[in-house]
């Protein structure tokens, strides 16, 4: 029997092993690597070895999730992608569905459904439950998922301005200047379609990007 074969990408080390020993369990699934971030899979995909899925943690250090969905439909990759996030949030689930992911599951998510939708996944088909799916339509039925949805660190600078940094608090946080963060401000600003930060952190929370 050819086996799955699987890489765990998810920086907590618990998760993982959780993981691990919960697919051991299945004798058509084999682990072939697990990693604690983004850049390490990435060094993964350039090794010889092989792998057929990838359980892909979006919120991880050096290289988040979607920055390896990213990098995963620049290379061409053949590992498909099965984002596991603890985000339920639509403009979430449909990013990576626009990214690429084969499937999208919640870190809360019963044995059965992790198992069917790795089976499903690696027969080539996609795998979003009828929940994730809902959740999904809901935020594309309000939302452009192209233009509105802000880049990594736009999202990065609009967490911390929700948090009342000013700009020069942000600057200083993120190592790069005043003028860089302003640039991003206002680039949100005119996605989001709104005028002053007061506005700009009600709609993101409308819209559960914050």
């Amino acid at each position: 029997m050819n086996k799955i074969k699987l890489v765990i990408a998810d920086d907590h080390d618990l998760f993982r092993k959780g993981l691990s020993e919960l697919l051991k369990k299945h004798d058509d699934i084999k682990i072939v690597k697990s990693v604690a971030d983004g850049s390490e899979f990435m060094k993964f995909i350039t090794s010889e070895l092989e792998a057929d899925i990838v359980l892909l943690d979006i919120t991880m250090p050096n290289m988040d999730g979607f920055q390896v969905l990213k990098e995963m439909k620049t290379l061409n990759s053949n590992i498909k992608p099965i984002v596991i996030s603890m985000h339920s949030d639509g403009n979430y689930i449909a990013k990576c569905a626009k990214d690429g992911a084969y499937g999208y599951l919640l870190k809360n998510t019963d044995e059965d459904e992790l198992t069917l939708a790795i089976r499903t996944v690696h027969r080539g088909k996609k795998y979003f439950s009828a929940e994730i799916s809902e959740k999904m339509i809901n935020f594309m039925s309000t939302q452009s998922v192209s233009e509105n949805i802000l880049s990594n660190k736009e999202t990065e600078v609009l967490g911390l301005i929700s948090e009342g940094l000013t700009i020069k608090e942000i600057a200083a946080k993120l190592f790069v200047s005043s003028r860089t963060i302003e640039t991003h401000r206002a680039n949100i600003l005119k996605k989001l379609e709104v005028k002053n930060t007061a506005e700009l952190i009600k709609k993101a929370a409308k819209i559960n990007l914050i």
